[in-house]
Order: C-alpha cells, then structure tokens, then sequence
C-alpha cells in the first residue's frame, strides 16, 4: 500500500492483479452504496508499463480516510482496558452491519480494519475488501464461517501484540476473542432476534424499538404477529445511522454515529437553557449551530486542526468544559472552556489527520530514492546493507533441492552455528 499526496487531498494506492483489484472496487462501491463503514474507492488503473515495455500491476485507487488510525498506531502509545473494550465494540458493529447487507468477509482482521474517534467511542471501517462477498442475505452457516475466521486472526494480532509488550498484561488474547464473538452475537440477536411475550406487554415492542434507537439502528420495518394470547416480533429492515442522520438533516454536520449522540445532547441542553421548545427543532439546530458549534471550531488555529475533526473537538471542549466547572465550582463559558482546551489539550496531542504511516509513505514528500521510479512496489534503494541470504546469492547446484541441507547452508554463511 502507498499513499500518495495531490495538492490537498492523499489517495491510497494498492497494487494488485487487475481481477482482484477491479473484483474489490466493485464491492467497495457497493458498500459504498449501502452507506456501510469502508473507504472510499475511486478508481482501478490497468495496462500499466515501465518506459521499456514491461508489464505492471494494476493499482487500486481508494480515498484516505481523513483522522482514521490503523490498530498499531493505538497500541504503539499504549491503551487502557476500557480503550481495548471500545475498540472491540467498534469491530463489532462494523462485522454485524457489513452481515446486515450481505457481506461475507472472508478476512476479518485487525490490519484490514481502520479506527475514527467517534466522541468517547471508537467508529471501525473496513480497508480491505478483496476476498469479500456480496449477497442478498446471509446464512447462519455464512456468518459463523466468518466469526471462525475472525476468531483465529484477530486471536493472532492481539498475540502479535503481546509479543510485542503493546498489550496491556490484563488482557489475554483468547479472553478479547471469545469477548468479541459473545459480543457479536448479543447485538446480532438484538437487531434480528425473535421475542415472544404476552400480549398485554405491549410497551416491549416501543422498547425493543428504543434499544435499538439506543445502539444507533433505526428499525425500518417490524414484522409483527399474535398468537392466542401472546405476541412475537423481529426486526426485518434496521439500518445503521440514527443519530447521524437525525443531526444531518437538522445541521447539515455529517459525523460518526456517537459524535452526533453527543452533539444532539447539546443542542437539547442549548434549547432548554434559552427557552425555546416551543420553537420548531429545525430552528433552533440553526440557531445551535451559529452560536456554539461554528465558534468552537473557527477558534482553532488552522495549523491545530489537523489534530482532530471539527465535531471530536466539539465534543473534547464540552468535556473539557464540564470538568473545569467541576474544579472550579462554576459554569465555565464555552468560550473560556475552547481556550484553555486549546492550551491545555489540543497543542500536545499528534496530528491524526493524516496516520504516521500514511505521511512516512506519501510520496511526494519522501526524499528517498525509488529503485525503480515507475514501480514503487518494488520499494526504496536502501543505504543500509542489505542482509545476505544464502539462497539467493549461493550457487544453486550447491543447495538441494529434494531436502532442506543445514550443513550447506551453515557453510554458505561461512560456518555460523545454531
């Protein structure tokens, strides 16, 4: 994967087969469509070749995920527990709405998935969807196919960070593993799930509607249905995007799903504490939105606001606002609270506009010297020298090749021992 910068936009690149790369725009575009959680495809360039005629791999072309973090770049700082249990959630979601549109993974890791702050939550994207599938529904068998899959990569990453001293000594790899798959199936029973109860329970269906409501899904269609005295519903028809939705009509803001919890918590408060219930909803988000939320983000310095998105800020400063009124036993000004957010905060944390990664492959910017310009998979001359491998640079009639020779190979190395 290479990530390229054009003027202020940066694109990734993958370099791939040309069926698998246009297998996998297709799909992309497809989940694009549903309006699932995945990076965005933009193109697939084929026929390419190096100025003397030799054939490249065609290129798939994605957006980069503005403020999106790869799971090492969480890790490498060192998380928390509840951190980790937020990220599980994350993952989560994104598996069970990927199953609720039709789509079979096949490859569910945690290198193929991207994390966005999303308020006090974590919201994951799919990043990699080459060996997926698309179906009209998906089967018990198809599902559980990809929590096995899930269950035996993910168990190999947190090992992976283990071994490496990036996971929290609390937390053993099989216990997150057998977390996320209880996890999976408690929210997939909650959005697909049957319930029977008696019929003068009425106030269940409402209830079973705000769960939902609650964990960010809005149920499009209930198939309801009586027998005798009791009465048995499932969802048919959820989709993703409650609260997202509702603050994009009322705004205009499009953000993560508990970004806008948060901000239409905000505007309530902002209605209460001027008075205005009886002013119609969509005036009063205007209103919000000129008083409060356009301040707090024209006071960020332009060369801060790569650190976080407009609405992780929004939220940032009304948490860093209620625990100055906490000390100081007085309502700080949201005005006061963006200022001392800004010098206490946001001055200190890393830009996530762009990943450490991304930025240390853009090409644009990368000063090192390309072994072949016209084919960046073939990566950078290094200046280092290069380690030496005795099946490479050895004469071939001295290594067999029916059985692997251990003496041969210790004397190619000029007779190192175990």
């Amino acid at each position: 994967m290479r990530f390229i910068r054009v003027g202020e936009s940066v694109y990734a690149a993958k370099e791939v087969v040309e069926p698998v790369a246009l297998h996998e725009y297709r799909l992309l575009q497809d989940l694009s469509r549903l309006s699932t959680p995945a990076v965005e495809p933009l193109a697939v360039v084929t026929q390419r070749t190096t100025p003397d005629g030799t054939e490249l791999e065609s290129v798939l072309i994605t957006r980069h995920l503005q403020f999106s973090l790869p799971y090492r770049s969480l890790f490498s700082i060192g998380v928390r527990q509840d951190t980790v249990s937020r990220l599980v959630d994350a993952m989560v979601v994104l598996l069970a709405r990927l199953h609720l549109t039709g789509f079979l993974w096949r490859d569910v890791s945690l290198s193929n998935i991207l994390f966005r702050r999303d308020a006090g939550e974590f919201a994951a994207y799919l990043v990699d969807a080459e060996t997926g599938e698309m179906h009209t529904a998906l089967t018990d068998g198809q599902r559980e196919h990809d929590l096995s899959i899930a269950s035996t990569n993910l168990f190999g990453d947190f090992c992976d960070l283990e071994a490496g001293g990036m996971l929290d000594p609390s937390l053993d790899p099989l216990q997150l593993v057998e977390t996320i798959v209880a996890r999976y199936r408690e929210l997939w029973f909650e959005l697909t799930g049957v319930e029977i109860f008696p019929e003068r329970e009425l106030d269940r269906i409402e209830g079973r509607v705000r769960r939902l409501n609650a964990l960010g899904f809005d149920v499009a269609e209930l198939d309801i249905s009586t027998s005798g005295k009791t009465i048995r519903i499932q969802p048919k028809v959820v989709d993703a995007g409650h609260h997202s939705r509702r603050l994009l009509r009322l705004t205009g803001l499009d953000t993560e799903e508990n970004q806008a919890r948060r901000l239409l918590n905000d505007l309530d408060t902002f209605r209460a504490r001027n008075s205005l219930r009886d002013t119609d909803e969509a005036v009063v988000a205007h209103q919000w939105l000129a008083s409060s939320f356009e301040p707090v983000v024209k006071a960020i310095p332009r060369d801060l606001m790569g650190k976080r998105d407009p609405a992780q800020i929004y939220h940032e400063v009304l948490d860093y606002r209620w625990y100055q009124s906490q000390r100081e036993q007085r309502e700080v000004p949201l005005t006061e609270a963006v200022r001392g957010y800004i010098d206490d905060v946001l001055t200190g944390l890393p830009d996530e506009d762009i990943s450490e990664e991304a930025m240390e492959l853009i090409l644009s910017d990368d000063s090192r010297e390309l072994v072949n310009p016209f084919d960046p998979s073939e990566d950078f001359i290094d200046a280092e020298d290069t380690p030496y491998d005795p099946w490479e640079d050895g004469p071939a009639d001295e290594v067999g090749t029916d059985v692997l020779d251990l003496d041969t190979l210790r004397r190619l190395r000029g007779g190192a021992s175990d």
